[in-house]
């Protein structure tokens, strides 16, 4: 459970931008954290404490979820992997499709980074409604890994992405609920 006064912290210091990138979305710009070291610490310590003892390994979502992510397996002494958008790794890789509101999208990871049976979190900065981190958790899979955890820093609550990962059965942590 997060502690009561960084979530106070985390509220006044993640800026609200009404119509960004377009009318009606309200984007959650993360970027002041960054420029707060001890509240930094202080989100990774409370990430870390969610998964410490509990993975092996932890899997960051391009981009934004190195930014949290790579910390979160440093602070846990567990091997970082990346999760990024096609085309951009080398061979060998595993793909997995998925759709979005207008068409569809791929993301890939290297194989052979993951080990068989290795229990991973999967981490990004914001759940919306799941269907990026739903092809993550399917990646890991394919490579014969075990999601156990998901960590987030935001999950919109609205978009129900929760519900599209309880097929893991995994543990969701979100520090904030919008």
């Amino acid at each position: 459970m997060t502690n009561p006064e960084l979530i106070k912290k985390l509220e006044s210091t993640i800026e609200n931008i009404p119509d960004f990138p377009k009318p009606g979305i309200q984007f959650k710009d993360i970027t002041p954290i960054f420029l707060n070291p001890k509240l930094y610490e202080e989100v990774i310590e409370d990430l870390a404490n969610f998964s410490r003892g509990k993975i092996d390994a932890v899997c960051g979502i391009e981009s934004r979820g190195y930014l949290f992510g790579i910390a979160i397996a440093v602070a846990l002494e567990v091997p970082f992997i990346l999760i990024r958008k096609k085309g951009k790794l080398p061979p060998p890789f595993v793909g997995q499709k998925y759709d979005l509101e207008y068409g569809s999208a791929e993301i890939e990871m290297r194989t052979g980074q993951l080990q068989p049976g290795e229990r991973v979190l999967i981490h990004d900065d914001l759940l919306a409604t799941g269907g990026t981190t739903e092809a993550a958790a399917k990646l890991v899979e394919k490579q014969g890994g075990k999601v156990t955890q998901f960590s987030f820093l935001i999950g919109l609550k609205d978009l129900c992405g929760t519900d599209r990962l309880k097929q893991f059965d995994a543990e969701i942590h979100q520090i904030l609920e919008y």
